[in-house]
C-alpha cells in the first residue's frame, strides 16, 4: 500500500513539473543570462504624452522595476568588470521598452546613455545689474 501511494505521489509530482511550458523555461533562462551580464540590452524611455524618446541606454545590464519607488534600477557592467547603478524615474506618462540586442553588432563591454536633446527645457539666465 505504501509503495502504491509513493508511486502515485511521484507520478503526480512529475505531472505537475511537466506543466511548465517551453516558453516559461526559455523566458527564465534569458532573464538569468541578462541578469548575469551575459547579454546586451537596450532600454528606451518614452514620454507617452508627446511620443518622444527621452533617452536610450545600451549595454550589459540587469534591470529591476521597483514599483514601490516608481523607478527602474539598472546595474551596468563596464569594460573593467566594474558595476554602476542608475535609476530611471517612471510616472503615468513615461514608459520604457527593454530589448535584447546581444546578436547585434555592439561593443561587448561599453554601455551608452543617449539623451534626446529636444526634451531639455531651455533656460536663459538673466543678468542682474
Amino acid at each position: 500500500m505504501k509503495k502504491k501511494i509513493f508511486m502515485v505521489a511521484v507520478i503526480g509530482i512529475m505531472t505537475l513539473a511537466g506543466c511548465d511550458t517551453e516558453a516559461n523555461r526559455v523566458s527564465y533562462n534569458l532573464s538569468q543570462e541578462a541578469d548575469n551580464f551575459n547579454d546586451i540590452r537596450q532600454i528606451t524611455v518614452i514620454n507617452c504624452l508627446q511620443g518622444d524618446v527621452l533617452f536610450q541606454m545600451t549595454g550589459k545590464m540587469s534591470i529591476n522595476a521597483d514599483t514601490s519607488d516608481e523607478q527602474l534600477e539598472v546595474i551596468v557592467e563596464d569594460e573593467n568588470g566594474e558595476y554602476k547603478k542608475h535609476f530611471i524615474g517612471l510616472s503615468d506618462n513615461v514608459t520604457y521598452v527593454v530589448e535584447d540586442i546581444t546578436a547585434g553588432d555592439v561593443e561587448k563591454y561599453k554601455y551608452t546613455l543617449n539623451f534626446n536633446p529636444e526634451m531639455w527645457i531651455p533656460y536663459e539666465a538673466e543678468k542682474i545689474d
